[in-house]
């Protein structure tokens, strides 16, 4: 096979680029200032523990999609060997599900922690989170692994059944007919999807009505201090996750709806801002921890410097 990029392809590949480098640089600090703050004090949070577990299944996703759209671009031949679709489509799957049930895990642990409800079983969880994080790390490798399992075995068969095809690519590029298989595929990927969208927005919905209650209880009572703004700052935070899952569970729905379209349009933007939330989400949650925003803060000298001259 020649080489014979389109002029979609190397727009698509710069811009993927560049996504896939930042997310893989910002995710890789997250990595980096956890693991160095557990070799002083020898311990690890459960909110640490999550965030660590999160950076690193986005970093890897972020490598292996980057790997999968050089490859395709550059080396097409390569999907015609066996066995290699089936691991691109079952190793993305892996970390895309460990992705996306990893941060269902943090949004609920984030509500549990920080919302204030009085009923009884939410004080048990409140009291129990702790204890209940490392199984839930645990479940979601497992549910991803199910899941890896399930798209590998599809793959294979698809893979299997059109041999003779002559477009080239992995499980999503493919040109296969719309037969079980493939609607296999799209049930468990739409009912991952939105399991976890469900997590999110229902974990942020009730820490947002925390948040706005006790933000109206200290009004009330005339308190003006640092904790309504710290409130604030969370709520605002809270909305922010809310905007950007909400983007993403769009455009994880459109790429179902959206995949067997060679070099569409609107399956290019899906993919720009598909792949920009692991990035952007993880900027986020940086700028949400005190602690590594003052590492970012320390470790950017231009930023260091613009702060300054405000000051």
């Amino acid at each position: 096979e020649k080489f014979n990029a389109t002029s979609y392809d190397v727009m698509a590949m710069v811009i993927i680029t560049l996504q896939a480098f930042a997310g893989m640089w910002i995710n890789s600090f997250i990595v980096s200032v956890l693991c160095i703050a557990w070799v002083k004090k020898k311990s690890f949070n459960s909110n640490e523990k999550i965030l660590l577990f999160l950076g690193c299944s986005r970093f890897w996703y972020l490598c292996i999609t980057w790997l999968y759209f050089f490859l395709s671009i550059i080396y097409p031949w390569c999907f015609y060997i066996h066995r290699i679709p089936q691991l691109f489509a079952a190793i993305q799957s892996f970390l895309n599900s460990s992705n996306l049930w990893v941060s269902a895990c943090l949004s609920v642990f984030y509500c549990i922690k920080i919302a204030n409800f009085r009923h009884i079983f939410f004080t048990y969880l409140k009291v129990k989170i702790d204890k209940i994080v490392p199984w839930l790390l645990l479940g979601s490798v497992l549910l991803s692994l199910v899941i890896c399992i399930l798209v590998y075995n599809i793959t294979d068969e698809i893979h299997c059944n059109n041999l003779n095809s002559t477009t080239l690519g992995n499980f999503w590029k493919v040109s296969v007919r719309m037969d079980e298989h493939l609607f296999s595929t799209f049930f468990i990927s739409g009912f991952e999807f939105a399991t976890a969208f469900l997590a999110v927005i229902f974990s942020a919905l009730l820490l947002l009505f925390s948040l706005w209650r006790h933000k109206r209880r200290m009004q009330t009572n005339s308190v003006k201090n640092l904790s309504m703004d710290a409130h604030i700052k969370a709520m605002n935070s809270i909305l922010s996750f809310f905007f950007i899952y909400s983007i993403n569970f769009t455009c994880l729905v459109l790429t179902l709806i959206y995949v067997t379209k060679e070099e569409n349009p609107v399956m290019f933007f899906i993919l720009v801002f598909q792949y920009a939330f692991p990035a952007v989400h993880s900027l986020i949650l940086v700028f949400s921890n005190p602690k590594l925003e003052k590492t970012l803060l320390r470790t950017l000298p231009c930023v260091r410097c613009k702060a300054s001259m405000r000051q």
